[in-house]
């Protein structure tokens, strides 16, 4: 059955039935969409882009390994900064998956429709950014096979978590949520799912994708209940935007080093991991819109949005720059001043910090003409731009504060090893080979929802 659906190409709004290509051919959206997952043939390429993720996995894998034999001493972590890359890697995987839950909930809460032909991608680019980011804290704490002592379980030693830790605070955030991350993501292709199943030729196929489907038949009372649970869960992931950044920002703020103990960093860590997340959305579904013809369904229009969510988000974080500049001189703080100072113009990584104020608040001014906000690769290629800059900015956050402490007898420069270089990468890879089983065995695109988005009728304008 056709289905009516409103494209955006070149600037100029066209409907009309079943309107889901460049060429606006007679495919429907649920054929455009579920031929991506039920198709027999597979591309080359996507074998190639699996095999370079798997290469990543495999990196990922070997660190893993001689991390746990040897012991973090393989990293690149001396007296004063014994805070390094686990961390700064953490804090940066958590904030790229921030736009998905953002797209998902709050917009969804907000009813803004243009968030249908992103939200799954954002979805499951945010369930793989988690699970690369819960890696690093407990590689972190040298014995990872002890792990389960953060957890309040009775024992005979009488051991509980410490409360006042922030690695028990990080641990609770972060698998909440992932854990609700995690069943919003599945609620929302309950439909899809029972639409592969009835498509699907393979009965083994058929089978798993009617397992997943829990019995969906499309009936009103199976809408009526699907609609008020995934609002519900949007309901509770929109609190867990704010939250768990926050709780993240927290294990800096609590302590007294100059540059974490600041009250500007929850607010500050918010919105630099929505500005990292929707950078890498931009990364990710760019090249997959254009390669798999999607731009029909995930139009300029989509893309101009996320670069205005950006452009917003950017200027928060420009404010937090301000913010920790203007605080360190009106402070009147000596050390809060030699911070800054170091930070700019004295220390080891000065080209750091203005690495990141090029990538973050610089690369960003051109997002004010539309022009550049419309085109595809001028985006992509600042995506990567501002994804580069929210790791600095992590590893200023970090290192710099630490490597230059209260005390000058205890100074050192900090810089990774191969290990630390090599873990990195290997989750970057695992991310990429999880992106590419996702696009090619699940639907990228939520066909339910796109089918809800009818074009409003002359009259009714």
């Amino acid at each position: 059955m056709s289905q009516q659906v409103r494209t955006i190409q070149g600037g100029q709004e066209y409907t009309g039935p079943g309107v889901v290509g460049p060429e606006y051919d007679n495919t429907t959206v649920t054929e455009k969409i579920s031929n991506l997952v039920l198709r027999k043939d597979t591309e080359l390429s996507w074998f190639a882009g699996v095999a370079i993720g798997a290469f990543g996995g495999l990196i990922l894998l070997v660190s893993v390994t001689y991390l746990v034999l040897i012991g973090t001493g393989i990293w690149g972590l001396n007296v004063p900064v014994g805070w390094g890359f686990a961390i700064i890697n953490f804090v940066w995987w958590i904030g790229i998956g921030h736009a998905g839950t953002l797209i998902s909930a709050i917009l969804h809460l907000m009813q803004q429709s243009w968030r249908n032909s992103i939200n799954r991608f954002a979805e499951a680019m945010t369930i793989f950014a988690v699970m690369c980011a819960g890696m690093f804290p407990l590689l972190h704490v040298g014995r990872p096979w002890l792990a389960y002592w953060l957890m309040p379980l009775p024992n005979t030693m009488a051991l509980w978590p410490q409360w006042r830790s922030p690695l028990v605070w990080d641990v609770f955030a972060v698998s909440t949520y992932f854990t609700v991350s995690l069943i919003f993501w599945y609620m929302g292709m309950i439909p899809d799912l029972g639409t592969l199943r009835d498509r699907a030729t393979n009965p083994y196929l058929r089978q798993l994708f009617g397992l997943l489907s829990m019995g969906w038949r499309g009936a009103t009372s199976h809408w009526a209940r699907y609609e008020k649970a995934y609002l519900i869960l949007a309901g509770l992931s929109t609190p867990l935007v704010l939250s768990v950044h926050s709780v993240v920002s927290f294990d800096f703020a609590v302590s007294l080093v100059p540059g974490w103990h600041t009250t500007v960093f929850p607010p500050y860590f918010v919105a630099g991991a929505v500005y990292a997340g929707f950078a890498m959305v931009l990364t990710c579904t760019i090249p997959v819109r254009k390669y798999y013809g999607l731009e029909g369904l995930i139009t300029i229009r989509h893309l101009e949005n996320m670069a205005k969510v950006t452009l917003a988000t950017g200027y928060i974080v420009i404010y937090g720059y301000a913010m920790e500049a203007f605080i360190s001189w009106y402070s009147a703080s000596p050390y809060e001043g030699f911070m800054m100072w170091n930070r700019m113009w004295s220390g080891p990584y000065w080209w750091s910090y203005w690495m990141l104020l090029f990538c973050n608040a610089f690369s960003i001014q051109f997002l004010w003409f539309k022009k550049l906000r419309r085109s595809p690769i001028f985006l992509w290629f600042l995506s990567l731009i501002v994804g580069v800059g929210m790791w600095l900015e992590r590893f200023v956050i970090v290192v710099t504060s630490l490597a230059r402490d209260y005390l000058p007898s205890s100074w050192d420069v900090y810089s990774g090893t191969v290990w630390d270089w090599s873990l990195y990468i290997g989750t970057i890879g695992f991310f990429i080979m999880m992106m590419f089983l996702f696009i090619r065995f699940l639907p990228i695109i939520p066909m339910s929802e796109m089918k809800m988005i009818l074009p409003r009728s002359k009259k009714a304008e």
